[in-house]
């Protein structure tokens, strides 16, 4: 039952803002969890925790903390160091994968364990070294998350831009390396995240726009989970197969307060 829910796992793009633009009443359903523990957990490894936090607070949304950003950065360097404590790696990606690695691990192109591919910058040159160390120094393939494509912004024109799923292509490829996901669906980010708030899952409603993300990933779990269509699936668009209908499926945040009764 939803009147169960004891705290709340949130994505962001999509749920409480679009690039640069706050959606309509993110501060306000923000304001009304501010009692209960929350996370926010997003797929999107380009921005480091800290830049998430000034983001929210730029955009009016909420004062918080990194302490309750989960990234897929974040949750792929905790679990390769789990797993490799020291472990090398060669990453491609943006800034948020390059510090989360090096805080727990040490860059070795040469020499690596892992190759790990995010979101951000890619080119020939880091196509060409990953396929070397996967084919010829057994280094593993990693991606922070499976997203084919995600939403972006130029110029403030929005755009739909290549997500970790499109480029870590090239290396399974050329490479038939099968990549490990961290990222939603998958289960390490959740945990992470319900881990920090110190709840189970049952206790948990997970939050997104994404059904084959966010809220496939929360089911597998056994959370509770709320569609907001206000991101790439809109109001009545159907669900993609394997994923089960939601216990809460609205247009948007006011109506999730509503249905809350927050």
């Amino acid at each position: 039952m939803i009147s169960d829910v004891k705290g709340f796992l949130l994505d962001m793009d999509g749920v409480l803002y679009h690039g640069d633009r706050p959606l309509p009443q993110a501060a306000d359903f923000m304001a009304a969890i501010a009692g209960r523990p929350y996370c926010f957990i997003t797929n999107n490894p380009v921005l480091p925790p800290e830049k998430v936090v000034a983001k929210l607070a730029r955009l009016g949304i909420v004062e918080t903390t990194t302490e309750r950003i989960v990234t897929a950065a974040e949750a792929t360097a905790d679990w390769l160091a789990a797993r490799t404590p020291g472990f090398r790696y060669f990453a491609v990606g943006g800034e948020g994968l390059h510090r989360a690695l090096a805080g727990r691990g040490h860059e070795d192109p040469g020499h690596a364990d892992y190759v790990v591919v995010g979101e951000g910058a890619l080119d020939f040159d880091a196509i060409v070294t990953g396929i070397d160390l996967i084919l010829h120094h057994g280094a593993k393939l990693i991606g922070t998350n499976p997203d084919a494509s995600v939403d972006g912004s130029r110029g403030g024109r929005a755009l739909v831009l290549p997500g970790g799923g499109a480029l870590i292509a090239p290396f399974a490829v050329a490479t038939g390396a099968r990549p490990v996901f961290i990222g939603k669906p998958e289960p390490v980010l959740y945990r992470a995240a319900l881990q920090r708030i110190g709840l189970m899952p049952a206790d948990c409603l997970m939050i997104g726009d994404r059904p084959d993300t966010d809220i496939l990933g929360a089911q597998r779990l056994g959370m509770k989970t709320a569609l907001v269509r206000t991101g790439r699936f809109g109001p009545g668009e159907a669900l993609p197969p394997g994923v089960a209908a939601p216990d809460i499926d609205v247009g948007g945040l006011a109506d999730l307060i509503a249905a809350l009764r927050l």
